[in-house]
């Protein structure tokens, strides 16, 4: 194995990037950001691409200029993509040019750059600069990245996190459970705008020296068949993705010695059927936008199946009651963390509800067992956790509520042994309105039109009224009860 600039760094079924490689392109990138652009430190800049080796380049060289990192999921339509450029208040987008229509539909003239399509892209324009680039020297607690989430109102919420929080979650998540070495191959399926998918495809590997498979179409038959041609090690991915490639009609894995779970609850039911067909162990965990990574996990031997895992050296955790004191072990209540990362949301009021007394709030039921491991519950909200996305009910209602046949929606989520969870949506049409053959389909697609397609109701049950209180407000813990 080569060592110094010569390792491999980034790798693709068409091409390997070096870490030299990694570096030149960095470099010639932030030359176009500052000489081209104008860009200046703490300027954001948003990212629009799929997992490609350009998009971890320039992820670096928006840093190394001293730029801020705005990530977004290239699933995103332009109305979702609107607030977020409202609220980061981006100074240019480095965007891949097949998803360039969505974004030009939500910037309001914000400058476009795009990666791929000609004379004067991203690539042409950086050949023509040179190949080194003085590093801006940002300080450990300057923003270096906003990364976005959902809440339960689907009105986004930035999470601003330092340079010293990115080595923060390699030098505890990674280092004490992972324990990587420099001839790791990772690979991750969750794109870098979520944040699992941000540690595990480039900061994890890129912290030791290793390297990581980028791999754009990451359906699980497709998932699978690029760690076999490539013989990756240390798979990220969602409880959804293992079970689907446990249904494959083969599955041969003998490269991976670490497979990572995280973004939804992972079923003791996966965990086994995983274990008897490959002999691995998954390392589950809990994680959070707002705290950058996971806080609490576990692996090895240590690994209780249907537990989360214990917190992660660096990070305390504890159950509290709905008062904010400590529960007993073995009562359920709601979990808060404290570690060397944190939520700084951007101007959002939400802050304080997310951070009490310096304890962070996840929104997740937990109990705490007398070793000191951590069994999930159940989301204290309204959030959906499906496939490991997470998705906003009221969001998936306003878009259903654009449809000219509805009169009112409801969505909540429903249990669903391979999803973890699915939208499931009560729907009162317009009177006169009558349900069709076609009805549910027909708002499927209307929805997937508004709002990124992994949101769509995958159930809908036409119902003549929808449950609320004597003051109007919807009982959504009805519906879920009705399942």
């Amino acid at each position: 194995m080569l060592r110094g600039a010569e390792r491999r760094c980034l790798v693709t079924d068409e091409t390997t990037w070096t870490y030299a490689d990694v570096i030149r392109h960095t470099n010639q990138i932030a030359h176009v950001l500052v000489d081209d652009l104008g860009l200046v430190p703490g300027n954001r800049v948003l990212l629009r691409g799929a997992n490609n080796p350009w998009q971890v380049a320039c992820w670096l060289a928006v840093l190394k200029a001293g730029g801020v990192v705005v990530s977004t999921m290239p699933l995103l339509r332009a109305g979702e993509l609107r607030p977020v450029i409202d609220a980061a208040q981006p100074s240019l987008a480095i965007c891949d040019a097949g998803l360039e229509d969505e974004l030009v539909g939500g910037t309001a003239g914000l400058p476009v750059l795009t990666v791929g399509d000609g004379a004067d892209d991203l690539i042409a324009r950086s050949r023509a600069k040179p190949d080194t680039f003085a590093t801006v020297a940002t300080a450990a607690d300057d923003v270096a990245l906003i990364a976005f989430t959902s809440g339960t109102t689907g009105r986004p919420k930035g999470c601003m996190h330092f340079h010293r929080d990115v080595l923060a979650i390699a030098d505890t998540f990674s280092s004490h459970v992972l324990h990587p070495h420099a001839d790791s191959l990772f690979v991750a399926s969750p794109p870098m705008a979520f944040t699992y998918g941000l540690g595990g495809m480039l900061v994890f590997p890129l912290r030791c020296g290793a390297a990581s498979l980028l791999v754009e179409k990451t359906a699980p038959p497709l998932l699978a068949e690029a760690i076999a041609r490539h013989g990756a090690n240390v798979l990220f991915t969602a409880p959804t993705a293992y079970r689907a490639m446990l249904r494959l009609p083969e599955i041969s894995l003998p490269s991976l010695e670490h497979c990572v779970s995280a973004g939804e609850h992972l079923p003791s039911s996966t965990w086994d059927a995983w274990r008897e067909a490959t002999g691995l162990r998954i390392i589950d965990g809990i994680g959070a936008t707002e705290m950058l990574h996971i806080f609490i996990s576990a692996s090895g031997d240590d690994i209780r199946p249907g537990a989360t895992g214990r917190p992660v050296p660096g990070f305390r955790a504890r159950v509290v009651d709905g008062d904010g004191r400590a529960a007993p072990d073995g009562v359920v209540g709601r979990l808060q963390v404290r570690g060397p990362v944190g939520c700084r949301y951007l101007c959002d009021d939400r802050q304080l509800h997310y951070v009490h007394d310096g304890w962070n709030v996840t929104g997740d039921s937990y109990v705490r067992d007398p070793d000191g491991y951590y069994w999930y519950q159940a989301r204290t909200d309204d959030m959906i956790i499906s496939s490991g996305y997470n998705i906003a009910g009221p969001e998936v209602e306003g878009a259903l509520l654009r449809h000219d046949d509805v009169a009112e929606a409801a969505v909540v989520g429903v249990p669903d042994e391979s999803r973890g969870m699915l939208v499931k949506a009560y729907v009162v049409l317009v009177q006169g309105v009558a349900v069709g053959d076609d009805s549910a389909r027909v708002l499927q697609d209307f929805v997937k039109q508004q709002i990124a397609p992994y949101k769509y109701p995958r159930v809908i049950e036409f119902v003549d009224t929808l449950p609320r209180t004597s003051t109007g407000k919807l009982q959504r813990f009805r519906l879920r009860e009705q399942g």
